[in-house]
């Protein structure tokens, strides 16, 4: 293809006329003649059009995998080789990714976007102690992506070898990577209290029933709007609003979208309504804009909800919590002031479906089935070994996995597999309705949290559903959320004080099926008006403490 031709290909991509390239690739060369570099145009084009669908996507996988056979020692191969393993795994694709990664690495070496898709895929293969080292690899490779280091430190989570000091310390490091923008391109910060308080929420996960949408609803629905002004600057594509961005924008006064603005100009659009508190509800997870609050967008900060830990900015100025999460005396160890609210941090809505108390399966069927319905990310090794002594000490024990991610499950198979345990686990399928996902806890008579990393709305699902959650004690805020639900649901004796005693737990509850079936009618009994889910109360104390710092009481 001569250099006219190519020159008018990329003149295409740039504007983004993809079916064009589609087709003006296709039609004047044979496949088996095109560059690496044609074949990426030719598969990015593919999954980039409009109304891409599932057989552009193998057909753009196949376009990026000829594109590194071709070449396979050119930067132009080895894009291409990057593009097929990224995409791959929405088709679930992924031995011929570990194969080509191995003859890759042996020619190039490190490459920054070559293990950035190995770590990605790991994290698909839920291999937490890969994605963990090919990320580590970027960093300690000077990638400075906030993207980068974001998921560096969140991935830690899953891990018990980082202590809440390894926490801090790296979200400093974090903090020191973030772009700090020229003052004078910058609207100033409005420093005057407004008559109304003017409060804010940043967020890119207000869409498709987010589990997030379930906590944040709560303070929305008893805010005082003779008192407070509602701002909620979103960083979710337009185009992914659905019915839940319907719903919550009728909650706002004012909705901004920010998501296709660069950081110097989002930071202008939300300086310029003179918030006088912004709530970063993301933290470094999901779509997060972390480098906004580096640089202020109000003279308030705060971090609640998303994430469960230190953000390591000083720019964030507090940290909502409660006494079960962080001690008084770990406080040095979160950059941000702890508010300790007086139950619990966050308060779940609760859901519009009747609640019927479950029986117990051990009595119907004759053995006890424990379940999680937790990212099978937050299932570690640690947490496979425990569980697995479960099912070995408890005759004809059961366990019921799900999780809301998509992951292959072929390696987590394989942990249960060397446990000898394998048999006793039953994997379900994602549940396309959520009511039916909800149902699925009649199944469960006990519900067993992850560790390090507690589930949270899964713990509140399974109490509203009447089943008990046992769970570890922890070591910081995101090792203690399931301490905090099981205090406010008065559930003490389901905290275990180490794996030893998670396992007796379990074992002692399987021998007491009319003790489970007290808990079960506790659960039934006291959820709705508890801690975890009386919004109204929750919403009471949540404002008091907003107010408390805005008016300096």
């Amino acid at each position: 293809m001569d250099k006219d031709k190519i020159l008018e290909i990329k003149k295409l991509f740039i504007e983004k006329k993809y079916i064009e390239i589609i087709i003006l690739i296709e039609n004047i060369a044979e496949k088996n003649d095109l560059t690496a570099q044609l074949f990426n145009i030719l598969g990015a084009s593919k999954t980039l059009k409009l109304n891409a669908n599932k057989e552009d996507i193998i057909s753009a996988i196949e376009c990026f995998r000829k594109g590194y056979l071709k070449e396979k020692k050119t930067n132009q191969g080895l894009e291409a080789l990057t593009n097929f393993i990224s995409l791959s795994l929405n088709i679930y694709q992924y031995k011929d990714s570990l194969i080509y990664f191995e003859e890759a690495y042996s020619f190039f070496g490190y490459n920054r976007g070559l293990f950035l898709a190995m770590s990605r895929l790991y994290k698909y293969l839920n291999n937490i102690d890969k994605t963990i080292y090919f990320l580590e690899r970027l960093v300690k490779n000077n990638d400075n992506r906030i993207s980068t280091w974001c998921s560096y430190i969140y991935f830690n989570s899953f891990k018990k070898n980082w202590a809440q000091k390894d926490f801090l310390k790296h979200a400093r490091i974090l903090a020191q990577k973030l772009p700090v923008y020229p003052s004078d391109k910058l609207i100033n910060i409005n420093k005057i209290k407004n008559s109304k308080m003017k409060l804010a929420f940043l967020s890119g996960d207000i869409k498709k029933k987010h589990s997030i949408t379930y906590f944040l609803k709560t303070i929305l629905n008893y805010v005082d709007k003779e008192k407070y002004e509602l701002f909620f600057f979103s960083n979710s594509k337009v185009e992914e609003e659905d019915e839940t961005t319907k719903n919550f924008k009728e909650l706002f006064d004012v909705w901004v979208n920010i998501s296709e603005l660069q950081d110097i100009s989002a930071i202008n659009e939300i300086r310029k309504n003179k918030i006088d508190i912004i709530i970063d509800i993301m933290g470094i997870t999901s779509s997060s804009r972390i480098s906004l609050f580096k640089n202020r967008l109000a003279p308030t900060q705060i971090s609640w909800l998303g994430y469960c830990n230190t953000t390591g900015l000083n720019e964030v100025d507090y940290i909502i919590a409660d006494s079960n999460l962080i001690n008084k005396e770990e406080e040095d160890l979160y950059s941000e002031k702890v508010i300790f609210l007086p139950n619990i941090w966050n308060c779940h809505s609760g859901f519009n479906i009747e609640r019927k108390l479950p029986d117990i399966n051990i009595k119907n069927h004759k053995h006890i089935t424990f379940g999680s319905f937790n990212n099978f990310n937050k299932i570690s090794d640690e947490v496979v070994g425990v569980w697995s002594e479960i099912l070995k000490k408890i005759d004809k024990s059961r366990l019921l996995l799900k999780s809301s991610h998509l992951h292959d499950i072929k390696i987590l198979k394989e942990k249960f597999k060397k446990n000898g345990v394998i048999d006793s686990v039953v994997f379900s399928e994602r549940k396309e309705n959520f009511e039916d996902h909800l149902n699925l806890y009649q199944k469960i008579d006990i519900a067993l949290d992850t560790f390090p990393y507690n589930g949270v709305t899964t713990s509140f699902e399974a109490i509203w559903m009447s089943v008990p959650v046992l769970t570890l004690r922890g070591f910081n805020f995101t090792s203690r959320c399931g301490e905090s639900i099981n205090k406010n649901i008065n559930m003490e004796y389901l905290i275990a004080n180490d794996e030893n005693d998670y396992v007796l737990k379990a074992i002692e509850l399987s021998e007491a099926p009319d003790k489970l079936l007290k808990m079960k009618k506790k659960l039934f009994e006291n959820a709705p008006t508890s801690p975890l889910f009386n919004s109204q109360k929750f919403s009471i104390d949540f404002f008091k403490a907003l107010e408390k710092i805005y008016y300096n009481l």
